[in-house]
């Protein structure tokens, strides 16, 4: 008999534990309350207000919005990996590896490469592609003639 194994489900769910506070948003409150805290202390009443309720509501849209389904802190760093990326990329294989690492050696003479031009198919050599794939390769156009 073989051995069953338990399969971990929801595995990219954050663990709770504050009812459905999670750990991290803990953590961000945690962190802006004792900042919250601080400014109260140290700044007078009105500068309090104007430090401490927008840290509070900074940290409360970092702690629990989400946007398409992932964190807002995640989004940012997507975000901003996406911009940095550049916009157009264009894959163009001509250049072997080998052929890549002679150019780039110094003592090299850049030279270019002749490009290798494949002959256009022809209509008959396409139906007899198409007959061999259909008949499984029974047919063998080769054989025919």
């Amino acid at each position: 008999m073989m051995t069953q194994f338990t399969v971990p489900q929801f595995i990219d769910a954050e663990d709770k534990i504050l009812g459905p506070i999670t750990v991290r948003q803990f953590v961000i409150l945690l962190v802006a309350g004792l900042f919250a805290t601080l400014f109260y202390k140290f700044f007078d009443f009105t500068l309090f207000l104007l430090t401490g309720a927008p840290l509070l509501i900074a940290s409360g849209i970092l702690a629990f919005l989400k946007v398409n389904g992932v964190s807002v802190h995640f989004f940012a760093l997507n975000l901003i990996q996406t911009f940095r990326r550049p916009q157009l990329r264009v894959w163009d294989k001509t250049v072997t590896n080998q052929q890549l690492r002679e150019r780039l050696k110094p003592d090299a003479a850049w030279v270019p490469l002749p490009t290798a031009r494949k002959a256009p198919l022809m209509r008959s050599h396409i139906q007899d592609l198409s007959l061999l794939v259909n008949t499984g390769g029974m047919f063998n156009p080769d054989e025919e003639a």
